[in-house]
């Protein structure tokens, strides 16, 4: 009897898929979403260790005036901007990496990946799985929160612009 990973067994960890993303040597976006927040990461493999180059967690968002939400649309999307705008000097392509969640058109997560391609960093990926402007930008939700989204943005972009 074969006795399974801890990690695997309790489904943290995609051992295969993960090998296949470090043999190929390129830097991996990680994003993982929680309930409330988003957390964006560029991390580098290494034998003693991944090491993480850039990151970016929704809740540095507050430090930019956003008043809403951390688990939305839009706040993943500013998440995956300042992490593309923080990883610029160190790394211009990345892979992504969502390990066991589950792949959604339109999700938070495709809309931090969103974020990080606005910032100008290179991600392969497929034009229809993004969501639209209307909803990274909260139209969806409420006018109040497009406007807080568009003030945070600039933001954001003056500071690593």
């Amino acid at each position: 009897m074969k006795i399974q990973f801890r990690r695997r067994k309790e489904k943290k960890t995609d051992y295969r898929g993960r090998l296949a993303l470090i043999k190929s040597g390129k830097t991996r976006l990680v994003i993982r979403r929680r309930l409330n927040n988003i957390s964006v990461q560029f991390i580098n493999y290494h034998k003693d260790g991944d090491k993480t180059i850039a990151a970016a967690f929704s809740k540095d968002l507050k430090k930019y005036g956003w008043n809403f939400s951390n688990g939305n649309l839009p706040a993943a999307y500013l998440t995956g901007l300042l992490a593309g705008l923080r990883v610029k000097s160190h790394a211009n392509k990345a892979i992504l990496d969502i390990g066991l969640q589950r792949s959604t058109k339109g999700s938070r997560i495709y809309s931090a990946l969103k974020g990080v391609l606005d910032s100008g960093v290179f991600v392969p990926h497929a034009q229809d799985i993004l969501p639209n402007e209307n909803r990274i930008k909260g139209l969806h939700i409420k006018e109040e929160v497009a406007k807080n989204f568009e003030e945070v943005k600039n933001k954001i972009v003056s500071e690593y612009g």
